[in-house]
């Protein structure tokens, strides 16, 4: 992403500090939030597999529901105090859906 357009999202994220155990998304609740960790440590699972992955710093997650207009796919909470930034739907739409456009 240009460093003119990450610095307009940027400038549209809010950030939040969230403590330990907070869950950040559930799998299948809405959602139309789009976060990217900034610091802290975040854990994603699914009902039917369990623990899936762990999320550090720089990682990027919630893009798939205001992608696809599903719900949501996985439940991501704080394993450690943790700041994320996020965006709304029509933040996403602006600045990140076009990253994951197919280039056909």
């Amino acid at each position: 992403m240009p460093g003119e357009i990450l610095n307009r999202l940027a400038q549209r994220m809010e950030r939040e500090e969230v403590v330990p155990g907070t869950v950040l998304m559930r799998e299948g609740g809405s959602g139309d939030r789009f976060y990217v960790l900034l610091a802290g440590v975040l854990a994603v699972s699914q009902r039917d597999l369990g623990a899936r992955s762990v999320l550090r710093p720089g990682d990027y997650f919630g893009e798939v529901a205001p992608a696809m207009a599903v719900p949501r796919t996985a439940t991501v909470s704080a394993m450690t105090p943790a700041v994320v930034a996020s965006c709304d739907r029509a933040t996403f739409d602006e600045f990140v859906r076009p990253l994951f456009a197919d280039d056909d």
